[in-house]
């Protein structure tokens, strides 16, 4: 009589834990950041490396400071995201009156609840670490295209930027960890925010992924003043929204 062997099964992926979700979404928000300065011409061409990430070409900044800027906004952003408390982060991109030019904001969205002790155990039902990776460098690659749908930029129009953290209703921003200094957030203004946005700003999606654990997604908005409109309309929503100034 032969015996029939049993059918070899491939070994289960694991799939992403809390922790690895926020350090996952934080560390691609960082990698974005630069590819939105190169890709948009915020500083120039020369000012950035050549780099690799999530199997694609990106573009780093090679200025020290301007990198310890974003390192560390991008830190700050990931306490109040691991906390539950992140909503959008948002990188305006403003002229040299500060109107916000070109919004791109990426929203979070928590799907779960997970308790602190919790939050190294692989979530049932969420993606693996390596699809995540896979959905980031789609997103990147949206983003090296996104001339095609906002247009070029030009050097010299004496642009700058800053990134804004706007977190959920009546949360305020934490203290750093093991510090008792206070959190390095300044009011926005208003106008930078999504909320001081006029109605008649275009909006372009970019990219979204639902992780199981924290959905993303990313959304350009094209300002008022940017496309010639109006901008002087009434505005009533509440201000939000905190930046760190460059």
């Amino acid at each position: 009589m032969t015996t029939i062997p049993p059918a070899s099964s491939a070994p289960s992926i694991p799939s992403l834990t809390y922790n690895q979700t926020v350090r996952g979404i934080t560390e691609f928000i960082e990698v974005a950041i630069h590819t939105i300065l190169y890709v948009r011409q915020v500083y120039p061409a020369e000012l950035f490396i050549r780099r690799k990430k999530y199997d694609t070409p990106v573009f780093q900044s090679r200025h020290p400071a301007l990198n310890a800027y974003i390192s560390g906004a991008v830190k700050a952003l990931g306490e109040e995201l691991v906390n539950g408390n992140l909503d959008k982060v948002v990188i305006v991109i403003k002229n040299k009156e500060e109107k916000a030019l070109e919004r791109f904001m990426f929203s979070v969205e928590n799907m779960i609840q997970v308790e602190k002790f919790d939050k190294d155990i692989s979530v049932e039902g969420a993606m693996s670490s390596l699809a995540l990776g896979q959905y980031f460098r789609s997103f990147l690659v949206k983003l090296s295209m996104i001339e095609a749908q906002l247009g070029q930029r030009y050097l010299g129009d004496d642009v700058s930027f800053a990134i804004l953290m706007e977190l959920k209703d009546d949360m305020k921003p934490s203290l750093p960890v093991g510090s008792k200094e206070p959190p390095p957030w300044i009011p926005a203004d208003q106008q930078h925010t999504t909320s001081g946005a006029s109605e008649d700003a275009e909006l372009h999606v970019v990219r979204a992924v639902s992780t199981g654990i924290i959905n993303l997604s990313l959304v350009v908005q094209e300002s008022d003043v940017k496309l010639g409109l109006d901008s002087d309309k009434e505005r009533s929503r509440l201000e939000k929204g905190k930046t760190r100034v460059p």
